[in-house]
């Protein structure tokens, strides 16, 4: 919320519309005039005038306010959504109130009761929503607030590297825990189809260290570069390496391109959630970048996605709610990840679910002085990063859209021979519905699909919350 000055004017508005209708229709020429057959005064038209004015500013004034008021996830949120229906409610028994003297003339002619009944109905209905938004979005009151940590502020004159910085975050793909160091990994999911590349990646020769961690053996080659099973000296503890090579075509772009990455990997590491994987470290030697993170073993969605290994209904809307809430926690704090996809969520052994690489686009673009890298997997991103425009939180709950879609039905809503046909699809053509591949599927699955998947930003969920709500209602529906 950044101006609300806004708030004053419409104040103003309102009241000047109320004084002037009221003062205007007093004047001594407007009380001896009259209009129309029914020789109603122009002095109580002003005032009708007025009052119609001052509840058409209202009703601006809500939608205005319900558009400020920030996602929060929490009491924001709450009020955001309750303002439209608290609105309208206000709008009608206003209205009713401003046209009751105006219509009395006429009263004798049309049926009373029909008139009242309009206005009835109106009012009923208003309030029904009302209640029924509040119902559905208490649980947003019951959140605690998180306080969100500040943002390093960036410094154009700043030309120093930063020190390794103690930063918390989350890991890689698929890298098994370590018990001996040959760990077995499965690395980023780019080997999937060509439509899969994210970024383009530097050969590393072999390494003995990295920072002040000793480098056990590869565990594979990712997005970001390569990945290697690391262990931290100083506590014996186990982890991932993963290498961004610092991509500068001048000299001079060095220190710029060094701040980026350390801006992008300190925002991501604040996060601190059981369902987002923890990074440890980030650091630098020569012209690399690395990242440290918890190193995991288990699976990927990615393994559930095929027609013969699609999992119940019930159990997917539970693992889907979840990211849904890890998503939350990382948008409240700022944080968006642009690369939700099945790869990039794990269910590790013990069934946590983990979210894996948040900001890992973001930061691997950060390394970068051209524009050639996608930022995202094409099969999975939103009609906003398609079009190359700005992404909030609200492009990842589309992408989250994609995969619940795959994990249902085994197949993908948009397909296209080539890239640049997918990309089409994204942005212009609608998706097919999950139930035409799948006619088991409860219609709340579809229902929440088409949502998540609207191409208008504002029609689609707008936390990731909201979404685990309705995921939530739908699994209480399904039978046991």
């Amino acid at each position: 919320m950044s101006d609300w000055g806004w708030v004053w004017r419409f104040g103003i508005a309102i009241v000047a519309v109320l004084w002037l209708g009221a003062h205007v229709g007093d004047l001594p020429m407007f009380k001896e005039m009259s209009v129309g057959s029914a020789n109603l005064p122009v002095s109580r038209l002003t005032k009708f005038a007025g009052h119609v004015a001052a509840i058409l500013l209202f009703w601006m004034f809500g939608q205005r306010a319900a558009a400020e008021i920030p996602d929060d996830g929490k009491g924001l949120s709450f009020l955001r959504r309750t303002i439209p229906p608290a609105t309208l409610l206000v709008v009608i028994l206003a209205g009713h109130r401003v046209m009751r003297p105006l219509t009395g003339p006429f009263l004798a002619v049309m049926d009373t009761g029909l008139y009242n009944s309009i206005f009835l109905f109106g009012a009923i209905g208003a309030a029904l929503w009302l209640v029924l938004t509040v119902a559905r979005n208490s649980a947003l009151l019951a959140k605690p607030v998180e306080k969100a940590m500040p943002r390093p502020d960036p410094d154009p004159f700043e030309h120093e590297t930063p020190p390794k910085r103690q930063i918390r975050e989350e890991p890689e793909r698929t890298m098994p825990l370590p018990t001996p160091p040959r760990a077995q990994s499965q690395p980023r999911d780019r080997q999937e189809d060509r439509q899969e590349k994210t970024v383009r990646v530097a050969p590393a020769g072999p390494r003995r260290t990295l920072g002040r961690y000793a480098v056990l053996n590869e565990l594979g080659r990712g997005a970001m570069g390569v990945v290697y099973l690391g262990k931290d000296p100083t506590i014996q503890r186990f982890v991932a390496l993963k290498t961004v090579p610092f991509d500068v075509d001048e000299p001079g772009e060095l220190a710029e391109i060094k701040r980026r990455f350390f801006r992008e990997a300190e925002s991501t590491g604040r996060l601190s959630h059981p369902n987002i994987v923890t990074i440890y470290d980030a650091g630098e030697e020569g012209d690399l970048g690395y990242i440290a993170m918890e190193v995991l073993e288990g699976i990927t969605l990615k393994d559930w996605c095929r027609k013969e290994t699609l999992q119940p209904v019930k159990r997917v809307l539970k693992l889907v709610a979840t990211v849904a809430e890890a998503l939350d926690h990382a948008h409240s704090q700022g944080v968006v990840h642009r690369d939700i996809k099945p790869a990039n969520i794990m269910i590790a052994k013990g069934g946590a679910v983990k979210l894996t690489d948040f900001g890992i686009a973001r930061i691997t673009t950060s390394t970068k002085t051209q524009t050639n890298v996608i930022l995202g997997t094409p099969s999975y991103m939103s009609p906003e990063q398609v079009a190359g425009e700005k992404v909030d939180g609200r492009s990842d709950l589309f992408s989250l859209g994609v995969v619940l879609y795959e994990l249902l039905t085994g197949e993908r809503p948009f397909q296209g021979e080539s890239i640049a046909s997918l990309l089409f699809q994204i942005a212009n053509k609608p998706h097919r519905s999950p139930v035409q591949l799948r006619t088991d599927l409860p219609p709340c699955c579809a229902a929440i699909i088409d949502r998540a998947l609207c191409k208008e930003v504002a029609q689609r969920y707008q936390s990731g919350l909201e979404l685990s709500l309705d995921l939530g209602v739908c699994v209480q529906a399904l039978p046991d």
